[in-house]
């Protein structure tokens, strides 16, 4: 590694931001582990895009939560983690003001929580630039999506910072499969450490009380918790299988950007974001959990944090197909459109599924054991 020292710190260029996204991220939990050892820290997203008043009411919810993020300033969590909102304009990302003053924030904010000799971790490719104004031992990019299919961004400036943070990485870590085999060979090395789960959190969820949001709800429910975004989640399949099963209460539990009034069932119950301690047990109170993903070329190349916590909760999966599924086809239901979802949900819900099969399929992937390659890759180069 650079200069042949080894790393005391981590200052990480997150692809969300610790106060407003769900805090069971790859990027975020690499991160909590790596604090165990070495402070940590955590940059708040900078943002791929810049939004548009067209998006009409979530511009303005995007606009504010994000000078509240702004407002926070440098937070220690706890003694080796702390989070840093840098002010940016995505407008400025690879200009040489913008640059200058990204990095001048990050460097006094290091200062102040004792990064010397850090390791730098990007996970959002406009960052990429920064690594030659920040001093560091060593670098690993995170390239868990292709975040140039995601809407409303400059898709060739973000494919070159993808190119460069390749060529400057130390270690480009690669959590979807289909990403590692077309890509690999573009990094100086690569390395393949998928999605990790707290899986003490997730398969003892069933023994906890339900939310209380989710009690009035009835039986039989079926369950999607995440993001409900244009880019992923595929609202006319979604509907098409309320339609199909009216007496069924389908639960969607996280942050939602479509339409407002884009699905009128009564049996759709829309419980907003929940805190990541929580989310356990809202899978666990369901009787089906579901990922109605669409046929895009990012859900193509993802890997999903929740299938692993879906599984270790012990719950039925019914999903859409995507090429991580490849390793996971005897664990879950793949449906191709609205019957066959409909018919694997109701055929979920009639039969008694044994948890345990399910979670000891995840054991052993927890984020402790994930970080742990990426360490132990990190420490070979280092000798």
């Amino acid at each position: 590694m650079r200069d042949g020292k080894k790393f005391d710190s981590v200052i990480c260029f997150g692809g969300e931001d610790w106060w407003y996204h769900n805090r069971g991220h790859y990027d975020m939990q690499m991160m909590r582990e790596f604090s165990r050892n070495v402070p940590v820290l955590y940059v708040n997203s900078i943002g791929m895009r810049t939004p548009k008043v067209t998006e009409g009411k979530m511009f303005f919810k995007r606009v504010i939560r994000k000078l509240k993020s702004f407002s926070r300033g440098l937070k220690r969590i706890n003694d080796t983690f702390s989070v840093f909102s840098p002010v940016t304009i995505p407008s400025l990302h690879n200009t040489r003001l913008g640059t200058w003053l990204l990095c001048l924030q990050v460097k006094i904010a290091a200062r102040r929580v004792g990064c010397k000799n850090p390791l730098l971790w990007i996970a959002c490719p406009p960052a990429t630039p920064l690594a030659d104004s920040l001093p560091h031992t060593a670098m690993v990019y995170q390239r868990t999506d292709r975040y140039e299919c995601f809407s409303h961004v400059d898709a060739e400036q973000i494919r070159s910072f993808d190119r460069q943070a390749k060529q400057q990485a130390d270690i480009t870590v690669f959590c979807s499969t289909l990403l590692y085999e077309e890509e690999g060979s573009q990094c100086r090395n690569a390395l393949f450490v998928d999605h990790g789960v707290d899986f003490d959190i997730f398969s003892k969820a069933e023994s906890a009380p339900a939310p209380t949001d989710i009690e009035p709800i009835p039986f039989p429910r079926v369950g999607f918790v995440g993001g409900i975004d244009s880019h992923t989640f595929d609202l006319d399949l979604f509907c098409d299988v309320i339609k199909r099963l009216p007496a069924v209460s389908f639960v969607l539990v996280g942050g939602c950007s479509l339409p407002e009034g884009w699905c009128p069932y009564p049996n759709v119950y829309f419980l907003g974001r929940k805190q990541y301690t929580d989310v356990a047990a809202y899978m666990a109170a369901c009787d089906v959990l579901i990922m109605p993903w669409n046929k895009g070329e990012w859900i193509r190349a993802c890997n999903p944090v929740k299938l692993k916590e879906y599984l270790a909760v012990g719950k039925p999966v019914v999903t859409t197909w995507f090429y991580e599924l490849k390793r996971y086809e005897d664990d879950v239901s793949i449906a191709t459109d609205a019957d066959s979802f409909a018919e694997a949900i109701k055929k979920a819900i009639a039969k008694k599924t044994d948890p345990l099969p399910l979670r000891a399929r995840v054991k052993d992937h927890t984020w402790t054991a994930k970080a742990r390659i990426v360490a132990e890759a990190l420490c070979s180069g280092q000798k």
